[in-house]
């Protein structure tokens, strides 16, 4: 028996590979049962050694080769090991957590229960889709047949920011490109930011490709599908079954070999961000992967980000404008509605109820946008001005209406509940009132006003059962809501076409952030939500409620003009040094009190001096004084941050890369949690 040694990944906070004795054949790539201290870890086989660095008689074998899927190819390694060493966490943290459970679970594959495998079973669970009717491709204007054909021709890697405007028909330009590519027989990925714009996308992908493709060809990937599901999906893609995958920010890691073009809707948007685990931006891996495949890439978006407008100025990507909408040729009428000296009437400045009312009485839908869930941000108490408080956290505890219960106090950060105290726990007044408000109160207040008014909420909490938001937007599709209340999960992506209003309230909230993003993230936002409003008809309107008319995001909103917006933004971050001009990596620690946290990253800040002085370019690297964050307490634990900035990309990859394995001994004396972000999006 031919014994051979192999170097496996594992799922261990930032540790490298491990050697092991593997007595059966096996590939680069391939899934390993291997044993760990006193456990069981499935890990991946990155390299093939001619003889082991340790002494052989220390090396543990490897139990088991999994052999039920094909080997991850070179390309597919090549993305893991560049996210490992850009997002500076080892090459085991990023390839085993974006795998299905069953792929990572040694149980999956142990004991009675694992006859045949988990890939086995999902294979047996799953239906095949019913192949839907073949729909006929729409006719494109000239700026669409433009950009279409522009993509076509592409010759190799080649970056394109399709602009246009929202109802210009970038869905349009997607589907006639992705055909002219499957018919090359390519593959075609596709990413949206959200899971409830899946649906919607998918049934047009099903439609437009039913001649060309099979149903099982076409598969979905996000967090909201069953276990099975999820690994049906992958399974086929790493088999090479599929020829359109469309999903979330964790599809960009599906083992497609065969990609001919890359498309990521909404490019945007923060949801491509992972906030936790390894903090990779699914847009950006998506530039890399199609550079590496040398393949175009479509980064879609009314409101680009500031870091790709500046890509399409500058030349590195290039631009392709959709300026008037595909099915009527007139964009919203966007009005601000100033509540300065208004009356306002649960948050409604009197203008606003009666241009619901006129919608009602035209039947068209209305939407009202607020981003807040819950009845109302707080409780208080007007007498001795006590507020509910979430006793682990540092923040407000939202009250929330709940069917069957009444009203109860959440917290949006650890999940904490409790019932409203009957009386203040401060001076026992009885009188305590919800102050503000959020969705669940619009939506009751809208019920009251407008009594034969079919009315529906959507957001988090309404959606929380799975298949509910394919249900309730569904609904909305079909004309069976007249007032439709929502938070940002209505603002972006859907074609209602019986919209004719919408509704913005609380906008103001966003202005005066501390953070740089706010104005940029909020322009973006009215737009989108805007963009809903006349898609399908003519003389769609947009009220804005705001204190603060003359406001720069206002004005510029009201001319759609997001060139000018996005161009003022680049010239205030050039002149600050901020975002796309710099770029940063933060640190963020947590302890049980701030005082340690702020310690141990001031510890650290004190032993960059070192790296840094032996780099040729000392400058180019500025580290911060450590601060705690807004938000201190979460949870019981308080957090602390350290930003490091840097004007040349390079240069600050090559400081972490000396800098962290300081940072990790620090971490491991003081027995202190830390994560490690690059290119945050919160600071």
């Amino acid at each position: 028996m031919q014994v051979s040694w192999v170097r496996v990944v594992l799922d261990i906070p930032r540790q490298e590979a491990f050697d092991y004795r593997c007595e059966h054949p096996v590939q680069i790539g391939q899934r390993v049962i291997v044993p760990f201290g006193s456990r069981q870890l499935i890990g991946v086989v990155i390299e093939l050694l001619p003889a082991p660095a340790l002494d052989p008689d220390q090396i543990r074998d490897v139990e088991q080769v999994l052999d039920d899927l094909p080997a991850f190819s070179a390309s597919w390694l090549a993305l893991a090991h560049f996210a490992s060493r850009y997002y500076q966490r080892s090459l085991g943290e990023v390839i085993l957590p974006v795998l299905p459970n069953g792929l990572r679970k040694p149980a999956a594959y142990l004991g009675k229960r694992s006859a045949g495998g988990p890939v086995a079973r999902a294979d047996r669970k799953k239906r095949s889709p019913v192949a839907p009717a073949v729909a006929s491709p729409i006719v494109l204007n000239a700026q669409q047949q433009h950009a279409v054909q522009q993509i076509c021709q592409s010759d190799g890697y080649c970056p394109y920011l399709l602009h246009g405007v929202t109802g210009s028909g970038k869905t349009e330009v997607y589907l006639h490109a992705a055909l002219a590519f499957l018919q090359r027989g390519q593959q075609i990925l596709m990413l949206v930011p959200e899971i409830n714009l899946t649906p919607q996308l998918e049934t047009a992908v099903r439609a437009r490709f039913a001649d060309i493709v099979a149903p099982e060809e076409i598969a979905v990937f996000h967090s909201g599908l069953a276990d099975g599901e999820r690994l049906k999906a992958w399974a086929d893609a790493q088999r090479g079954k599929l020829k359109v995958l469309l999903g979330t920010r964790m599809t960009i890691f599906a083992p497609l070999d065969n990609p001919g073009l890359i498309i990521v809707d909404e490019e945007h948007d923060a949801s491509y961000k992972q906030q936790e685990g390894l903090r990779y931006s699914a847009r950006d891996l998506a530039v890399w992967r199609a550079h590496h495949a040398g393949i175009p890439l479509i980064l879609g978006s009314a409101t680009p980000s500031l870091e790709t407008w500046h890509h399409a100025l500058s030349g590195r990507y290039t631009r392709l404008s959709l300026e008037q909408r595909a099915r009527t040729r007139f964009l919203p009428d966007i009005r601000l509605v100033d509540t300065r000296k208004a009356k306002l009437n649960q948050g409604f400045e009197p203008n606003v109820l009666e241009a619901i009312r006129t919608h009602l009485e035209r039947g068209e839908q209305s939407m009202v946008f607020l981003n807040r869930r819950g009845y109302a941000p707080v409780m208080h108490c007007a007498a001795c001005g006590w507020v509910s408080q979430c006793p682990r956290c540092s923040v407000h505890t939202v009250l929330h209406r709940t069917p069957g219960s009444g009203y109860q106090l959440q917290c949006h950060h650890c999940g904490f509940h409790s019932r409203v105290p009957s009386i203040c726990p401060d001076c026992g007044n009885q009188d305590l009132q919800p102050l503000g408000r959020g969705t669940q109160r619009v939506e009751e207040f809208l019920q009251e006003t407008f009594p034969t008014a079919r009315i529906q909420r959507i957001d988090a909490d309404s959606t929380r059962l799975k298949g509910s938001a394919l249900r309730l937007f569904d609904e909305v599709h079909t004309g069976n809501i007249d007032i439709l209340v929502g938070t940002q999960m209505v603002a972006k992506g859907h074609d209602f076409k019986r919209l004719g209003l919408v509704a913005v309230l609380n906008a103001d909230s966003m202005l005066f952030s501390a953070d740089f993003r706010a104005p940029e993230r909020l322009f973006a936002q009215l737009l989108q939500v805007a963009g809903r409003a006349g898609r399908h008809t003519e003389g769609g309107q947009v009220l804005i409620q705001t204190g603060y008319p003359d406001h720069t995001v206002y004005q510029t909103l009201l001319n759609n003009d997001f060139p000018a917006f996005a161009d003022d933004l680049l010239a205030e971050r050039q002149d600050t040094g901020l975002p796309p001009f710099t770029f940063q990596a933060l640190i963020t620690a947590e302890a049980k009190s701030v005082q340690l946290a702020l310690a141990f990253l001031q510890d650290i800040r004190e032993h960059a001096a070192s790296v840094l002085s032996g780099d040729g370019e000392p400058e180019a690297v500025r580290l911060y004084d450590p601060v705690p964050l807004r938000i201190l307490r979460v949870a019981h634990v308080e957090r602390a941050q350290l930003l490091v900035e840097s004007v040349s990309r390079p240069a600050l990859q090559r400081f972490l890369q000396q800098w962290l394995p300081q940072v990790q001994t620090i971490g491991q004396k003081q027995r202190m949690r830390y994560f490690i972000e690059v290119d945050p999006l919160e600071i």
